[in-house]
């Protein structure tokens, strides 16, 4: 590929850092960028141990980083933004019984999108991350695919299933072809400054993982005590407000049973959540809304792929069918266990992401 100038997304993290080391030894020049996407409470915002990409710890230890390669180095602030497109998404869905998954929004609609758009202020070609998957173009299909990383216990293509064929072909995935610890050695041996980092594993905006403190403080109308009821509609307790109810979960109802009970349903219309025996929350299909697709440009004929129904989840064949441009059918060949409306479906066929959408409900239970 032709030396271009590429701006890193630069986390703070060793991953986007070695992104970052890698292009600039191939002769890109880089443009270290780091987005200020949410302002954190002052008693956070500089914690040595927090792991989040929105604390200023994690800017310096990008400006460090960027010194150390002897790039430039800038901040930006994407806040506004990211509270339009990804936080007052995720306090919606919360609002309506389902669990978003922000990490998706925030691929598509902050870092390759309003990032994307500010190349040119950059005078750049490409936009780099630090995320574990591969682009690759398909001269047969003339399309971009998206593939798996090398790592498959670090893979993130999930999260960027929603990217389209424009952002595609201006994105570079450095460390795509590198597992995790090949990563790390390769930070040690240029002696980066965040070698030794923690991962980032909680959502960026909600401190300490508490998503119930951050959800009342946003939406504490929603809060609102209702009735827990069981298959036959028999009220067994009374919650404390849907948000704070995932599907499959089963602990903090109060519910004493002979039998464990789990949320199976949550009916935002009715303020009510609905349990049951664990058995019932396996299903054999699902809608999904918002496809995307990648690998092929749409689905005339049902296809056989393998679908992921969360981030952890182990792919299962499915058969996929297309109902109109957005909208597709899932159906897996075995009953998967708590397919929660709001969270990602994604196909896979091999290494390469076909497409994926949300999960708006399911369709039949087995």
């Amino acid at each position: 590929m032709k030396k271009k100038r590429v701006v890193v997304a630069m986390s703070g993290g060793v991953d986007s850092s070695v992104a970052a080391a890698l292009l600039k030894e191939k002769g890109h020049e880089v443009v270290g960028v780091t987005m200020n996407l949410y302002s954190l409470p002052r008693e956070y915002c500089r914690s040595e141990s927090l792991r989040s990409c929105c604390g200023w710890k994690a800017t310096e230890d990008a400006h460090r980083v960027a010194v150390s390669l002897g790039i430039s180095h800038y901040l930006v602030d994407f806040r506004k933004s990211f509270e339009k497109r990804v936080i007052a998404d995720f306090c919606e869905e919360y609002s309506q019984g389902r669990t978003p998954n922000p990490c998706v929004r925030c691929n598509r609609y902050i870092k390759f999108d309003v990032l994307l758009r500010r190349l040119k202020a950059f005078d750049a070609d490409y936009i780099a991350t630090g995320h574990h998957a591969r682009v690759e173009y398909d001269s047969q299909r003339r399309r971009y695919i998206l593939k798996k990383g090398k790592d498959r216990h670090k893979d993130q293509s999930y999260f960027l299933y929603l990217l389209n064929q424009e952002q595609l072909s201006r994105t570079l995935l450095p460390i795509g072809d590198f597992t995790k610890a090949e990563v790390r050695e390769i930070a040690h041996d240029l002696d980066l400054p965040v070698a030794r980092r923690p991962e980032s594993q909680e959502i960026c905006f909600v401190p300490d993982n508490d998503y119930a403190r951050f959800l009342q403080s946003r939406i504490p109308d929603s809060f609102r005590p209702g009735p827990i009821v069981d298959l036959n509609n028999k009220v067994l307790a009374r919650h404390r407000g849907i948000p704070l109810y995932t599907i499959g979960q089963r602990r903090g109802m109060g519910i004493s049973a002979p039998h464990p009970l789990y949320v199976l349903s949550i009916q935002s219309e009715r303020n009510t959540i609905v349990v049951g025996p664990e058995a019932e929350l396996y299903q054999k299909s699902l809608l999904a809304s918002k496809v995307n697709w990648i690998s092929v440009a749409g689905v005339k004929e049902p296809l056989e792929v393998k679908a992921r129904i969360r981030y952890k989840h182990r792919e299962a064949k499915a058969r996929v069918t297309s109902l109109d441009l957005d909208q597709a059918l899932v159906e897996f060949k075995r009953a998967q266990r708590a397919i929660t409306p709001g969270q990602s479906v994604v196909f896979y066929e091999g290494d390469a992401v076909v497409g994926g959408g949300i999960i708006k409900g399911v369709r039949a239970r087995h």
